[in-house]
């Protein structure tokens, strides 16, 4: 019988509540690392396979439930906010309970929440239960790229990130497929279910594969044997590219209120939409979140650690490319939401709908992780940047006045995809050789706030065409403003160049 203490371990480590070291023949194998970020790339897999299946089902949803689009929309909505107020709160938290812990806990909430909200029975509860699903996702997204960086050599860090990337691209590309033939063969709830299997075995991958990133019982962090993990570094540890800052307050304060702005903007725009609320509601919530937003600005101007730094924001290079990121997602995940609207209407079925929705975030794919290559070496990030923008621009216009139909669509949707598959990898080095190196933890959380942001108005702005315009008139009209974004993001496309030190 084990001696209490040694039980106490186990417990604790079952439980998550420990790290538990990788198996002493994982560890000793000089390529252990690739199976480390083989286990992250689950994660990223599972998150963008989320995010690109649940816009499919959003009809199915609306007919299961007799809801309304503004209301069914919140089955992404939901996910989105939380995940946007979570990430940084939950990095800042993993420094502490250790990275590896909060990553294999948000496997094991993923799988749980999405058990649940297979099993929905009201759309309240399936909204819920996708909230709850984000709290695991912000677990995994906020330590995935710390996990590969700091569990692989420093010579083969660009490799593993590029592969990571490759696995986010191909869960978004099979997303509508997957998505439109498990509405169209099974049911809606497997849309949710179908996260289950994956989540499992990234967590037993995750307890097997992946290091420890603390020592028990000690907070401090650890390498596992000589040579096989990268030891703490203090910069990395503070989370804000210097150890002076460990100290600092979280601004919780900022937090707060960038969910209260969004939260209150999205639901301006789902009241506009049909939600059922008071029409006077549109106009205070939209007053709430300019309220919301005014206080943010000032809070961050004097916290100590501000969550939207507005030294970096205010540096041209890295004000216009957040903007780009923005409209870059926006442009991205809006047609896989209002694509199947569109076809829907043309009486395409589901299955059909998600193949050919798919064409998008496959180009978006195959640009992302090899496009670069066709493109001329000498060209700036700036001029491929600007490049994907055009691309983008086109096929959304071509798509815009083609009728709708499954084979005209699939062919601007690859365009439009590539472009973007262009577009934003370039724009996020830009981006981030803008920031000073020390500032490169929080310009990084600022590129993943405002990627949560344009997916979550990609997902509320075609529900506000479909309703005012239906879905051909105010399809058609969405398209149309997003060739406009387009066109903007040409326009603020610009070469980013290194800053010296900012204060925030």
């Amino acid at each position: 019988m084990p001696a209490p203490a040694h039980r106490t371990r186990l417990v604790d480590s079952v439980l998550l509540l420990t790290e538990r070291p990788r198996p002493r023949t994982v560890a000793a194998w000089p390529h252990a690392h690739w199976l480390a970020v083989g286990t992250v790339c689950l994660g990223a897999f599972l998150g963008q396979l989320t995010a690109s299946v649940t816009a499919l089902v959003f009809p199915a949803l609306g007919q299961h439930f007799g809801a309304g689009f503004a209301s069914v929309e919140w089955v992404a909505l939901a996910y989105l906010l939380v995940l946007v107020a979570l990430l940084a709160p939950v990095g800042r938290l993993s420094d502490t309970v250790g990275r590896k812990t909060m990553y294999l806990g948000g496997f094991a909430l993923f799988a749980l929440a999405s058990l649940a909200a297979g099993f929905a029975g009201a759309l309240w509860v399936l909204v819920a239960c996708r909230a709850v699903q984000a709290v695991g996702g912000a677990m995994m997204q906020a330590n995935s790229v710390a996990l590969v960086a700091r569990g692989v050599p420093a010579g083969a860090m660009r490799t593993a990130l590029g592969i990571q990337a490759a696995a986010q691209a191909l869960g978004l590309a099979l997303g509508p497929t997957v998505g439109g033939l498990l509405v169209a063969h099974a049911s809606w709830r497997w849309a949710f279910w179908v996260n289950v299997p994956i989540a499992v075995l990234g967590l037993l991958a995750g307890w097997f594969l992946l290091p420890r990133s603390r020592r028990e019982p000690a907070p401090a962090r650890l390498a596992e044997p000589a040579g096989l993990a990268a030891p703490a570094r203090p910069a990395e540890a503070a989370g804000h590219g210097g150890g002076t800052r460990r100290e600092s307050r979280f601004d919780l304060l900022g937090l707060l209120l960038l969910a209260a702005a969004s939260s209150s903007l999205l639901l301006a725009l789902s009241t506009a939409a049909g939600l059922p609320l008071p029409g006077w509601a549109v106009v205070v919530l939209l007053a709430a979140a300019g309220a919301f937003t005014v206080a943010l600005a000032r809070q961050e101007q004097r916290a100590d650690t501000p969550i939207i730094a507005p030294g970096l924001v205010n540096t041209p290079g890295v004000r216009a490319g957040l903007v780009v990121a923005l409209i870059g997602y926006l442009l991205l995940f809006c047609p896989l939401v209002l694509g199947p609207v569109m076809l829907d209407s043309a009486g395409v079925s589901a299955g059909a709908a998600g193949l050919v929705i798919t064409a998008l975030p496959a180009a978006f794919a195959i640009a992302a992780t090899a496009g670069g290559a066709l493109l001329p070496r000498h060209w700036s990030d700036a001029r491929r940047g600007r490049a994907g923008a055009l691309v983008t621009t086109a096929g959304l216009l071509v798509l815009a006045v083609l009728p709708v139909s499954p084979l005209l669509a699939p062919v601007p949707l690859a365009v439009a995809g590539f472009g973007l598959g262009l577009l934003l990898p370039a724009n996020n080095t830009l981006v981030m050789r803008s920031i000073p190196a020390e500032s490169s933890a929080v310009g990084g959380g600022m590129v993943n706030m405002v990627r949560s942001l344009g997916t979550a108005l990609g997902t509320a702005l075609p529900v506000l065409g479909v309703h005012l315009a239906g879905a051909g008139a105010g399809g058609r009209a969405v398209l149309l403003l997003l060739v406009a974004a387009a066109l903007a993001a040409v326009r603020l496309c610009r070469t980013g160049r290194p800053r010296p030190a900012v204060r925030g």
